[in-house]
Parts: C-alpha cells; structure tokens; sequence
C-alpha cells in the first residue's frame, strides 16, 4: 500500500467549485412571462380578492353608507335561502343531465368516426361546428330557430307530418329545464367526441386483433377493452364539463331568463346582485361557485397528469 505524503497532497491540483447558476439568466429566462403573470393576477385574482372581501360584508348598493361587517351571515343565508338553495338544486340537475347526456353521445359519435368511411374529415368538422359557437349564439338559435311556437323547425316539423291538425307546443313554456339543456348538449357533445375519439385512437390495435383471434364478438371488445382504455378520457369530459355547465349563464338568460324554475346559481348571483342590489350576498353566493369550480378543475388536472403519465410510460 502506497500512502500519500502531506507535500504531495498538498502539492496536488485543486478542482475549481462548481460555478453558482447564473442568475441574471434566470431572471432574463423568466422576463418575458412577467407582463403575463401579472395581467393574470390583476385581472383575476385582485377582483377575487375584492369578491372575497365583500362577501363578509352587509353591502346593499342602495344604501352605501349602511355598510358593516357581517362576518359568515352572507354564507349562512346562501345556504339557507329557498330560492337559493333551490338554484343550486337547479345547477346540479343541469350539470348532470347535460354531462352525462353528451357524454353518452359524444361516445357514440367517436365510435362511429373511428371506422373509416368516405367523406370521414368533412363529417368530423360538420360535428365539430356547434362547439365553436358563441354560446349567446347556440342559444339564440335554439330559441327562435328551433323551439319558436310560430315559426320554428319542431313546429314546423309536425306541421308537415300531421297538417293543420298538429299539434305546436310552446317548447319553452312547458318545458324550460329541456330546453335549456338540449342546448347545452347539442354545443357540448362535440367537445365530448373529440376528447373520447382521441382516446380510441389511441389504443393498441395488436391488442384489439388478438382479441378478435380468440373469438372476442364487438361487444366483449369493447365491453373488455374499449371502455377501460377510455377510463381516463371519460373522467376528462365530466370533469371539464362539470366545470363549464357549473359556471353557465348564457343558456339560462338568453333562453328562459331564469324563470319557471330555470335560474341556476350563477344567473341568481346576477340577480342578487343587479336586481335586489345585494352585494355582500352575491358575493357570497359567486365564491360558492368558485370554490365548487376550483375542486372540479383540481380533479381535472389530476386526470390530465395521470393521462400524461400515461402516455409517456407507453
């Protein structure tokens, strides 16, 4: 064994320390993202903070100077209140049916588009269409293009199958809750197919043609195969969806606006707050709807990480 001497050690060269990073570059990496991140925050969270803020407080904008401080008063009523509480019953039968409704033919659509056919691409867009309205639009269309007593395509349908003695419904008034939801479906199975068709597109197809080698019928394959693979891509569409349907109003106003039992929560929070005036309780009522929205979009996220993971392990 040979050992080292001191002069020799001490003789021997040093190694440079590593070099510290260098921060200035950091700082210039990240510039550019600044102007948008505090856009965001003034345009979002400041006006978040001033909702949460006034929500404590027993604010009617009719009476400016009466302002106190109510401390969980505003929350405690939201909860407690018929008519709120039944637009938060209201805002959840609306979400589900509509979710879960487009969801169902969402999935029919893409296992229709997943065969191949000709003219496939030109129907894809055609479907693609009603996601890209403005939802003021999609819903103007079907309140006066579709479910107009007078002049309307469903009139006009049975008018033309049944004559003059045919019966002409006002969809609107004996079925507000139908109506709005038919619309909402209509723009938002499209959003569900492409996310369900990508899901199909993904699958391994060696797996699907062993399957069919050992005597797998359509039904097991997709019963087996199909439906755990699109797992993931269903949970995506519900929760994506929930997240829109929960927030929605333009549908609500421009349809019914809000009456015969059609007021959801965000379209009562425009009532509280621009017809009886009450800040404070509106307020209250919005930062509902924002944490609900916020557990939706933490679920969300979930599943597009898992779905990353995913992909990436392949």
């Amino acid at each position: 064994m040979t050992l080292t001497s001191p002069a020799r050690a001490a003789a021997a060269p040093v190694r440079p320390a590593a070099p510290r990073p260098n921060r200035m570059r950091a700082w210039a990496t990240r510039a550019p993202l600044l102007p948008a991140l505090i856009f965001m925050i003034v345009v979002t969270q400041l006006p978040f903070v001033a909702t949460l803020v006034i929500s404590f407080l027993d604010w009617n904008a009719l009476y400016p100077d009466d302002r106190r401080f109510a401390g969980f008063a505003n929350y405690g009523e939201v909860l407690s209140d018929p008519a709120l509480r039944k637009s938060i019953w209201t805002t959840i039968l609306l979400t589900v049916t509509v979710v879960l409704v487009s969801l169902l033919l969402g999935l029919l659509l893409a296992l229709l588009l997943n065969r191949r056919f000709r003219g496939r691409a030109a129907v894809r867009t055609m479907l693609i269409a009603p996601f890209l309205l403005v939802p003021v639009a999609a819903a103007l269309l079907w309140k006066h293009v579709l479910f107009n007593p007078e002049y309307g395509l469903f009139n006009g349908i049975l008018h033309a199958i049944g004559g003059d003695g045919a019966a002409q419904p006002d969809w609107i008034s004996e079925m507000p809750l139908v109506a709005v939801e038919a619309s909402l479906i209509w723009q938002w199975t499209p959003f569900m197919m492409l996310i369900l068709l990508a899901g199909l597109q993904s699958r391994d197809p060696q797996l699907i043609e062993a399957a069919r080698m050992d005597g797998a019928s359509d039904w097991q394959v997709f019963v087996h195969i199909t439906l755990p693979h699109l797992r993931r891509y269903l949970e995506l569409g519900v929760l994506l969806g929930s997240i829109y349907i929960v927030q929605n109003f333009d549908a609500v106003f421009t349809i019914t606006s809000g009456g015969l039992g059609t007021a959801n929560l965000p379209y009562t929070i425009y009532q509280t707050f621009y017809q009886a005036h009450e800040n404070g309780l509106a307020s209250a009522a919005g930062v509902i709807v924002v944490i609900g929205s916020l557990i939706l979009a933490t679920f969300a996220l979930r599943v597009v990480s898992s779905l990353f993971r995913e992909e990436v392990s392949r």
